[in-house]
Order: structure tokens, then sequence, then C-alpha cells
């Protein structure tokens, strides 16, 4: 059954505390300096989208065309130069993994795969992961798998052919993602590369879901993230940020959307693969199409204290059955200048 719930907030975007949360400690297996300590979450009260620490390698990086990781321990400055093969560059198989500082590039097929537990990805460049054409679409992923109990932190994902994020292929369980202070972007390529050609804008979304309901309904947070260039000309028709669908159930806080197509495709559905319920706060959309497409009668979602920010066309789109009116009034508000919002404040 369909339902929807509209409430203010009294936080606004930029008062929001981000949540501490504890990284996976391990041994330490370097492509640098083996005694690096992990990095905390950033200690701010003002919460700034995006990225906001250095990514990539630092001085004298450990360089491997892939890397295989299949035991537990910390993992850093490696840059991963794939030279476009058609491998996956970064393979966790390996429980309680730290991959931090890298850069992964220059692939046809996935850049990082985890099939593992309690995993941190951590200050990480991912870009130019490229299969197919322009014209004839094929994914290769920025970070897939099946994972459970992973953190991606500080990350920055763009120039994929598929999704920057997606999570799973397969429908196969996984389960407790965040993603959190992520940049994940596409848009023009700036030069030729693999199939393509300068001009052309890789990819289909900055994250996209995919469950089933035989197994349990998959969680994820995506929380202060900057999501920009999921728009036309593209290689797929509603070209959307978040493609939100599937049998799980995603929380979208405190992040900010710019220049895309759709800002957030939230897809109900009665099939085997079921729909999302998606909660949707304090966040901000920016010359867009539309913010929020509502499709196939999604199951519930919730919107609360939602931007509409300068030249965003429309709020609400109803498509696969419906109206705007079974929605009723939407939580939202004319947000600050958008750039004030980049830089963390309301």
């Amino acid at each position: 059954m369909m339902s929807f719930v509209s409430a203010s907030s009294s936080c606004p975007l930029g008062v929001f505390l981000l949540a501490t949360v504890a990284v996976i400690a391990g041994a330490s297996r370097s492509g640098c300096a083996a005694d690096t300590p992990v990095p905390a979450p950033v200690p701010d009260t003002r919460v700034r989208p995006g990225t906001v620490r250095p990514v990539g390698c630092g001085s004298e990086p450990k360089r491997v065309q892939r890397l295989v990781i299949d035991q537990p321990g910390v993992y850093e400055n490696y840059l991963v130069d794939g030279q476009w093969i058609g491998s996956t560059l970064v393979k966790i198989n390996a429980d309680h993994v730290t991959l931090r500082n890298c850069e992964i590039r220059n692939g046809t097929h996935n850049a990082v795969t985890v099939y593992a537990k309690n995993v941190v990805i951590d200050s990480c460049k991912i870009h130019h992961v490229l299969s197919g054409t322009f014209d004839q679409q094929q994914d290769a992923h920025g970070i897939t798998g099946r994972p459970t109990g992973l953190i991606v932190r500080n990350c920055d994902i763009g120039l994929t052919s598929g999704d920057s994020i997606q999570f799973d292929p397969g429908r196969g369980a996984w389960d407790d993602v965040l993603i959190e202070h992520c940049t994940l972007w596409t848009g023009p390529l700036p030069a030729d590369a693999a199939g393509f050609r300068q001009g052309q804008r890789p990819g289909e979304n900055a994250v996209d879901t995919k469950q089933q309901t035989a197994n349990p309904r998959s969680r994820m947070t995506i929380r202060a993230c900057l999501m920009f260039g999921w728009n036309q000309p593209g290689q797929i028709s509603n070209m959307a940020a978040l493609n939100l669908k599937n049998h799980v159930q995603v929380t979208v806080e405190d992040c900010l959307f710019r220049d895309n197509e759709i800002a957030f495709r939230i897809r109900g559905g009665t099939s085997e693969l079921g729909g999302a319920r998606v909660s949707i706060n304090r966040c901000a959309v920016y010359d867009s199409l539309v913010a929020i497409r509502a499709e196939d009668r999604p199951e519930a979602f919730t919107v609360r204290r939602l931007g509409i920010g300068h030249g965003t066309r429309q709020i609400l789109r109803v498509a696969g059955g419906g109206s705007a009116a079974d929605y009723g009034h939407l939580d939202h508000y004319v947000p600050p200048p958008y750039e004030k919002l980049l830089r963390g404040e309301e």
C-alpha cells in the first residue's frame, strides 16, 4: 500500500551533527608508510557536502595494474592504473579491510568490487572506468558488489559508464551501507577515452539500488554527499542522481544536488523485486529538471525540509500510476544560493 508522510524539521541543512562512525582497524598493508593512523571522521558541527579532505594518493604511491585483497588489513597509497584492461581493478574479498588514499582509474570493467563484511573505503579517487561506447552503453561501476557493513567515506567518484555506486547487480543479499561526504558525478569527457569521445557524458546514476523480496530488505544511508552532472545528453533516459528501487530502505540526509535531470528517482513495484522505502531529510536541489520522480506507486517515502533551489523546474513528477495529489504537500522551502550550502552555510 502506498503511503506518504511530509513533516517539518527544525534542523536545517547547515547544522546537522555528523555522527561518529568507528573505523575498522587491522594490520597495515601499505604501498607507503605502514604506521599511518586511520583518519577519524571530520569533527564539525556544520555539514559541508562532498569531500572534506584530500582524496587520492600521497607522494610515492605504489603503482599496480590490479589489486586483489584477500587478507584483512589496511591498504593505502596505491595508484591502480588498469591501462584499460577488461577486469575489475580492485577486488576486496576479505572482511575487515580498509582501503584508503588510493587512485583507481582507466579500466573497462568495475573499479572496485566488495564481497566482504566490515570494509571501509576512505579518501579514494575513482574515475575513468568506461565500458562499451556512448551509443552502446555497458556498465562499468565505481564501487559495486555484495557488502555487509560497508563505509564509503570522503571519496570522489566520476566518469563511469555505469553508476558511481551500485549494490547489487545480481540482487544478492547486501546490507548496512553508509556513503558519507562523497562527491559522485559525471560530465562531458575532457578527452577521448576507451570507446568514448571528448564531450560525451558517460554514466547512469550516482547511486543505484537493486534487490529482491526473497532477501531481507537492504539498508543504506547516504549522508552529506554532493551529486551533480547526471543530466542529458546522456547514455540513458531518465538520468538520475539517485535511482532508488527494489526491496531497499534508504535514508538520504544533508545532501546537495546540482545539474541533474532527476535528483531523486523513487520507484515502487509489486513484483518479486519489491519497491523502495525512502526518507529524504534536509537536502537541496539546484538546476535540475525534476527534484523527485515518484514512479510505479512507491511503497513509502518521507520528505522533510527539501530545498528547491534556483533552476529546478519541477518539484514532483509522477509516473506509472497515480497523480501528484496522492502525495499531498511536500515539505519544501527556498534555500540560500548553492555556493553557500556548498560551503556548509545555511
